[in-house]
C-alpha cells in the first residue's frame, strides 16, 4: 500500500466516521423532538415510567455528541502520523510538503468539533424539555388529586 492510499483511507474513513455519527444523532435528535412534542403526559401513571420514557435515546445523542471530538481527534494524530511516514521515506523535508499535509490532518478534528457542538446543544436542549416535561406531569397530578 503506498502512502497516498494510506492517506485516503485515515482521511475518509474518519471523516466518513463523523458523517454517519452525525446522521444518527439528527435522526435521534428528531426522533426525540417529535416525541416530546407530541407526548401525552396522562397515560403515564408513575413518575418513572414518564422519565425511562423520556430519557430513551438522549444516551445515545450525549454519546455521539461527547466522543465526535476524541474521533476527530484520533484522524488527526493518524493524518500526521501518515505525514511524517511520507517525510521519513521521501527523505525530502519541505515545509510546503509538511504543512499541508499537518493541514489535512487537522481537517478531521474541526470535523469532530463540528459535529459534536451542535449535537450537546441539542442535547441540552431536549434534556430541559424533558424537565418540563416531567414537571407539568407532576402539576397534572397535584390538580388531580386537589379536585378529586
Amino acid at each position: 500500500m503506498d502512502i497516498a492510499q494510506m492517506a485516503d483511507i485515515v482521511d475518509y474513513s474518519f471523516i466518513g466516521l463523523l458523517g454517519f455519527l452525525s446522521v444518527i444523532a439528527l435522526w435521534l435528535i428528531l426522533e426525540r423532538y417529535f416525541y416530546y412534542r407530541h407526548i401525552d403526559l396522562e397515560r403515564f401513571e408513575a413518575r418513572e415510567e414518564l422519565e425511562i420514557a423520556l430519557g430513551e435515546n438522549l444516551t445515545m445523542i450525549a454519546s455521539i455528541g461527547s466522543n465526535a471530538p476524541f474521533i476527530g481527534l484520533l484522524g488527526t494524530v493518524m493524518g500526521i502520523m501518515v505525514t511524517f511516514i511520507t517525510i521519513g521515506q521521501s527523505g525530502l523535508i519541505e515545509t510546503k510538503e509538511i504543512m499541508v499535509g499537518l493541514a489535512l490532518a487537522l481537517k478531521t478534528t474541526a470535523g469532530g468539533i463540528l459535529v459534536a457542538i451542535p449535537v450537546i446543544w441539542f442535547y441540552n436542549l431536549l434534556g430541559r424539555k424533558a424537565e418540563i416535561l416531567v414537571a407539568q406531569w407532576e402539576m397534572m397530578q397535584r390538580q388531580k388529586r386537589s379536585s378529586s
